[in-house]
């Protein structure tokens, strides 16, 4: 195909199929008239292709830019971040099939659409679009291959076969770099400031966010334990303090997380596990009381939780270990911490400020009050329900001496509330509590419906100490589930008929569930987590060193033994096919020798014709074709009729195969046997 040769007829519908292919995982993250756009530029293609509309012309172009940079503005509200140029570079691949003049056109076409597959793993890096990006890598080198065909050899099968060749020739490859080349960070474990969080915790809690996310079915985290994993009530994910209230919700304080970490008493044995965390684009992440972690990607905070350093951009593997019977800060608390943890807005809740004053009256020690309180709860008839009544200004005045019907984050404000009404310093914890173990990969599984609220306060000599008024009002929730604490008020996941955690009790869909999950563990852990730290470990355990020189040459040994025998097999002499008329000849031969009729050692076409229409004259028409287009391939001058010629010879084959008898005939054929043939005087 020569540079200045124009592009065939089959090879733009190779390209619209390989953009298609390419934008499809794009779509539900873009306006509908982005798909209008490649609509319309599509149908322009291919009325150029049929000269019934000319080439844009610069004004064309140049105001298709200048509309195109717009939109992507007005959508994105700016030209500048991950989000904006991933946009701009699709709209781009769209325009890009109006200025194809020449095969090198289409060639900047089919390697863009390479970028855009992998601009598709910046926003999911899950199984299903690792799958479909795998088929859109075919269809794309499928689409390079058909561009290099003639149009009179156009044959889409062939160019499928021979992309899908190539990729299979590419994976010992990719597979040998991808366990041995140093790990960097990929394209997609930037930061796409323009992503808005994905539902998860928020920095501030109030009673209405806590209900939607217990209404959610997403996964929130998964969560693996190198030992037993700790029984259910132990299962309190730290996420974040609430320290600040305003008379409606619990947020976070900065001056909670600022400083110097305080002293804390480590206590009990340790617990390790590793957690999975998917891009949330927030920086915190989860972990049980006292955790410490050694990776440098996390820090400890002021309020004892660990914390990214940076908002997860993407799905995150970190290792941590937490002793949880450790004593956090229990010396004293500094006047700033003390502020922080007393604080509360004038002017709300007068009866919960009475009833604080009434049982520091009857409890002068801290630890007594705090008890009494959650007998409070325990006596009085609360009721746990995700459909709670409205409340007024005096939210917690309201919720403890009147309706008495909430979750967790009324439970754990309203105790926050009255504990520093009476002068206790204390702060809501918002998290998750409990999990789901699966079985198949012995991992607990942590659901955004899992999401939890309860209570830290201040004790003296005690430090930071953990209570939950939810256990004195539902303890099935913390030792069973949201589930089975909403068993009969059946409001589990009732906003969600499609989740499939809701049907837990069918057993078949169970399974299928925790085996689907289990796949996505794996795919997390061994492959989204081969980072350096796993590269590293993995070659200290295969390879015995960490040394990047001995790697190197190993990993060039490994390269040879790979792509040598490659090498030596695609560069093989090719071979010459055999004759048609030889392969049909031996494949009667094998046929006709379960007859014994088989050709003899010297024998004509014609002399064993002659032979088996005496034998088998029931056949003599099929015999008499196939030989007859036997001599005539053979024999054949013109190359232009060896094609047709030999599918001719196939054909007659066929049916001389068909009309032959099982077994041979009982007798042989004797002249007066023939047609024709009388007895000879």
């Amino acid at each position: 195909m020569t540079p200045h040769a124009l592009i065939p007829r089959n090879s733009l519908v190779w390209l619209l199929i390989a953009q298609i292919v390419a934008l499809a995982p794009h779509l539900p993250r873009l306006p509908l008239w982005m798909a209008a756009l490649w609509l319309g530029c599509a149908l322009w293609r291919v009325q150029i292709q049929r000269m019934r509309w000319p080439y844009p012309g610069l004004l064309v172009r140049v105001l298709a830019l200048v509309l195109v940079t717009t939109g992507v503005f007005l959508v994105q509200g700016t030209l500048i971040g991950l989000d904006a140029a991933v946009m701009l570079l699709l709209m781009l691949f769209m325009l890009k099939l109006l200025e194809m003049r020449k095969p090198r056109d289409a060639l900047v076409v089919i390697y863009l659409g390479f970028f855009i597959v992998a601009a598709a793993f910046l926003f999911d890096q899950g199984i299903p679009l690792a799958l479909f990006q795998c088929f859109s890598l075919l269809v794309l080198v499928a689409a390079l291959v058909g561009l290099q065909q003639t149009p009179g050899r156009n044959d889409p099968a062939r160019a499928m076969r021979t992309g899908g060749l190539l990729l299979l020739q590419a994976v010992p490859l990719m597979v040998v770099l991808f366990v041995l080349f140093p790990r960097i960070g990929p394209l997609w474990s930037v930061n796409a400031p323009g992503n808005q969080a994905r539902t998860g915790l928020a920095e501030s809690m109030a009673p209405a966010d806590v209900a939607e996310l217990a209404r959610s079915g997403e996964l929130a985290f998964r969560a693996a334990f190198d030992s037993t994993v700790p029984a259910q009530p132990q299962l309190y994910w730290r996420a974040m303090t609430l320290s600040r209230f305003d008379g409606r919700t619990w947020s976070r304080s900065r001056f909670t997380t600022a400083g110097t970490l305080p002293d804390w008493q480590p206590q009990g044995e340790p617990v390790s596990y590793r957690v999975i965390a998917p891009a949330s684009n927030q920086p915190w992440v989860f972990s049980l009381r006292g955790a410490s972690s050694e990776d440098e990607r996390l820090l400890l905070t002021g309020d004892f939780m660990l914390q990214a350093r940076r908002p997860l951009g993407q799905a995150m593997s970190y290792v941590a270990s937490s002793r949880m019977d450790s004593l956090l800060q229990p010396e004293e608390l500094d006047p700033l911490q003390q502020r922080v943890n007393l604080q509360l807005p004038l002017g709300v809740d007068p009866r919960s400020r009475a009833f604080a004053a009434e049982l520091r009256q009857a409890h002068p020690e801290d630890a007594d009050l705090v008890q009494a309180l959650l007998g409070h709860f325990n006596r009085e008839p609360f009721h746990y329900t995700l459909r709670p009544d409205p409340l007024g200004q005096h939210s917690n005045d309201e919720f403890l001496f009147d309706s008495r019907r909430g979750f967790c984050a009324h439970f754990a404000g309203a105790m926050t509330f009255v504990l520093r009404a009476a002068g206790i310093p204390a702060r809501v914890v918002a998290g998750y509590q409990g999990g789901e173990i699966n079985p198949r990969g012995n991992y607990v599984l942590v659901h955004q419906f899992d999401a939890h609220a309860w209570v830290e306060v201040w004790l003296p000599g005690q430090g930071w100490v953990s209570v939950d008024p939810t256990f004195q009002v539902a303890p099935e929730r913390i030792e069973r589930g949201l589930q089975e604490a909403l068993a009969e008020e059946g409001s589990f996941l009732e906003n969600s008929p499609l989740a499939v955690a809701r049907y837990r009790d069918i057993g078949w869909l169970n399974d299928m569930r925790l085996f689907w999950d289990d796949l996505n563990y794996q795919w997390q852990l061994r492959v989204l987590g081969y980072q350096s730290e796993r590269q590293l470990e993995f070659f200290r355990r295969w390879l015995g060193t960490a040394d990047w020189q001995r790697i190197g040459v190993m990993s060039l040994g490994v390269l040879l033994l790979c792509m040598l025998p490659m090498a030596l097999w695609i560069l093989r002499p090719a071979r010459r096919p055999r004759d048609p008329q030889r392969r049909a000849w031996h494949t009667l031969n094998r046929r006709l020798a379960r007859l014994q009729l088989q050709a003899k050692t010297g024998e004509g076409p014609r002399d064993w014709q002659q032979r088996l229409e005496q034998i088998l004259p029931g056949q003599r028409m099929e015999l008499a074709a196939f030989f007859d287009e036997y001599i005539r391939l053979s024999y054949a001058t013109a190359p232009d009729s060896a094609a047709p010629a030999a599918t001719q010879l196939n054909l007659a084959l066929r049916n001389l195969l068909r009309a032959l008898p099982r077994t041979r005939p009982r007798r042989p054929i004797t002249p007066l046997d023939l047609p024709g043939e009388g007895p000879r005087l």
